[in-house]
Formats: C-alpha cells, structure tokens, sequence
C-alpha cells in the first residue's frame, strides 16, 4: 500500500454519506480453508482484501489444540488493536495532533470451562477484554486536546464499538 496514493478525505466522504447512505454501507468478509479438513486444531483465513495471502490458524491450548499459529482469539484482539491504531491516527491526523508514538496492547481472557462444557453457567466467550493504548505527541501538545483524541477514536472505532453493542449474528450451515 502506498501511503501517497490520494483518498479521499473524511469530509469528502462526510458529504457523500450525507448526500447518498447507501454509499456508507461497506462490508468485510474473510474465508477459512483448511487444506485438511479432518485436521481439528489447524486451518487458514483469508480476509477480504484481494490478492492477500492466507494466514495460518490454530486451536489455543486451553481447549486442547497445539496453538502453534494465531488462534482466532489472537486474530480477534489483532483486529481490536488494528482498528484502534488506525481510529486514533485518524482522528490525530484529522485534529493536527502530530503523534510521536502509538502502540495499542489487547488482552482478551476466557474461561476454557464455557468451550469445553465442563461446567454449566460458564459462558463461552471472553469475560474481559482490555486495551492498553500508549500514546505521545509532538512536545508542546495540549493535555486537554489528547483527551479529546481519546474521546472521539474510542468513538469511531468500529471494532470496539462492534464488541461493546453486538449487532445481530446469523449463522447458516449448508451441506
């Protein structure tokens, strides 16, 4: 990617949303194809994006699997800390904040119990998911205007925001 290759800009698109909605809606997919699919504890995922290689996948070892390759909680948090990174370089380029550094952590932690069905009332899925966000600017930038950097990335960051309001989720299984 060509970091000067021209985009359109967030008032650009601001107009156009606001002229067309239906010009906003985007999706993502991405597809799992594991070369053998008797293999439990191994497969690949190819996002969207086309052209892009496959990224391998594993079984975290709490439920039993070698995670030797990203497990999908790994790729959960990697998209968190992802989204967030780019929602706050955004904003900053957006409020003429010049950041000097940005490292965003994800910690996501699950009670195995919940997949395995060892014990009812555990749920399945992740209790607690915490993101360390580290942050500097340029010397000389105003306290008060990094708070309002954090307000409004935490706002438009859609992964975060996907996981604090769960939208509606179908599954259909064919075959």
């Amino acid at each position: 990617m060509n970091p000067s290759t021209p985009h359109p800009s967030p008032s650009e698109l601001r107009a156009l949303y606001l002229a067309d909605p239906e010009q906003a809606l985007a999706t993502n997919h991405a597809t799992t194809s594991g070369p053998h699919p008797v293999d439990p504890f191994h497969t690949q995922v190819r996002p969207s994006k086309e052209g892009t290689q496959p990224w391998p996948v594993s079984v975290h070892s709490a439920v039993g699997g070698p995670y030797d390759a990203p497990c999908p909680g790994d790729l959960l948090c990697a998209a968190l800390a992802a989204c967030q990174d780019a929602s706050i370089r955004m904003v900053a380029r957006a409020m003429g904040i010049a950041l000097t550094e940005l490292q965003v952590q994800v910690h996501a932690t699950f009670d195995a119990r919940g997949a395995l069905g060892v014990q009812a009332g555990v749920p399945v899925g992740y209790q607690h998911i915490r993101t360390d966000v580290h942050i500097k600017a340029q010397d000389g930038t105003p306290p008060e205007l990094l708070k309002k950097l954090q307000t409004a990335a935490e706002r438009c960051c859609v992964v975060s925001q996907t996981l604090k309001q769960s939208p509606v989720m179908e599954v259909a299984f064919h075959g």
